[in-house]
């Protein structure tokens, strides 16, 4: 153990240029021997440190946590998608667990979980305050068992209890249609190999369609992002030139700059991108690139404007540190995390309806209107 109250100069240098204020040690001492003497119960001094670790790191955003040994390997497991859960993407917000967006095709969509609601309660247990990586482990299962979770939405005076059935996540990744000779294609998700399977969606509907297609409508709505690497490739199948995003924070590592390479898939035919609340990081950069260059029109709502960069890093004793390390900026500067992205047409839908979508091309408001407003840039180009 480190013996903080021993200090006893003005500062504590801890490098060249990291100082921490001996007043704040002090009162850090303080604390950590009233709760050890005082507290109710007994709690070791291990105990006591990753908690204080804990509310250190989690008080920088919600994207930042100290992940014990338990908690690093369970994001582990959740990266393989090889566990039983819901399908959504949280955040925490104000104390209460967000739901960035549900995933297609999961029990948490058809459960008619929307982009924008809080989780107040998983079964009969409050997640109010509580930490996201515990929220996770309440809300992750063995496939096949039900859960009930209880949920805030806006514009309505109750609570909606939602039961739902946990099942093995995959994203299913891309769906593409033609409608009317303009091209549809549905990405839910940016997975490693999403640049690949998206040009592959391309060749398939030139192919499927009549006629040569005259557009193409990406739809990015409730995409909660994924890799960088294809988000900026898919960027690049619509870019001949350019910058196509930056990051920037305080180390050199996490200063990088991505452009584009000399082709367009569509060969400038007209290109329309669907974002919405849920449409969150790499679809962010995709949208706000195209954008940027007056490559696309951006159509649906604002985005949700999550766009930092998490670097994972483990320490000595198995547990890890997740941290913001940088955010992303489009082309022209402009800070994603801040601002989201807003449509250069704004289509509006009703917010707090649960849609049954069993079918996935639905023509729903939003790309009926946009299949229209891709209609008419057909007739204008030619």
């Amino acid at each position: 153990m480190i013996l903080l109250a021993q200090f006893e100069s003005p500062i504590v240098t801890l490098e060249a240029d990291e100082t921490v204020p001996a007043q704040n040690i002090e009162q850090f001492v303080d604390v950590f021997k009233r709760i050890k003497e005082q507290y109710v119960e007994e709690i070791d001094d291990e105990q006591l440190f990753k908690a204080a670790i804990k509310g250190m790191v989690s008080g920088l955003d919600p994207h930042s946590a100290f992940l014990t040994d338990d908690d690093f390997n369970e994001l582990k497991i959740g990266t393989t998608g090889k566990f039983g859960g819901l399908g959504i993407e949280i955040t925490t917000e104000d104390g209460y667990v967000k739901v960035i967006t549900p995933i297609d095709d999961t029990p948490a969509q058809r459960a008619g979980i929307l982009a924008g609601d809080l989780i107040v309660k998983v079964g009969e247990t409050s997640v109010k305050d509580m930490e996201i990586g515990d929220a996770v482990k309440l809300m992750r299962g063995e496939p096949g068992t039900k859960i009930q979770i209880t949920v805030l939405r806006k514009k309505l005076g109750e609570p909606l209890i939602l039961d739902i059935t946990r099942q093995i996540i995959v994203s299913k990744g891309i769906k593409y249609k033609v409608f009317d000779n303009i091209g549809y294609v549905r990405l839910s998700s940016f997975q490693s190999n999403s640049t690949n399977d998206l040009k592959s969606a391309i060749y398939k509907l030139k192919k499927l369609a009549p006629n040569p297609i005259d557009g193409l409508i990406l739809d990015l709505r409730n995409n909660p992002g994924g890799v960088l690497g294809s988000a900026v490739g898919i960027t690049d199948l619509f870019l001949q030139e350019g910058k196509i995003v930056y990051t920037n924070g305080r180390t050199i590592n996490s200063k990088l700059e991505y452009f584009a390479t000399p082709q367009d898939i569509l060969n400038g035919l007209p290109l329309i991108v669907m974002i919405n609340g849920g449409s969150a990081s790499a679809s962010e950069i995709v949208a706000g690139a195209l954008q940027d260059s007056n490559r696309a029109t951006i159509v649906g709502n604002k985005s949700y404007g999550k766009a930092s960069v998490q670097t994972i890093q483990e320490l000595s004793d198995g547990s890890a540190l997740k941290l913001t390390t940088a955010r992303y900026y489009t082309p022209l500067g402009r800070d994603i995390h801040a601002q989201g992205i807003t449509p250069d047409v704004i289509i509006e839908y009703e917010k707090d309806k649960v849609v049954e979508l069993p079918d996935p091309y639905n023509t729903d408001n939003q790309l009926f209107e946009t299949i229209k407003i891709a209609t008419g840039m057909k007739a204008v180009s030619k």
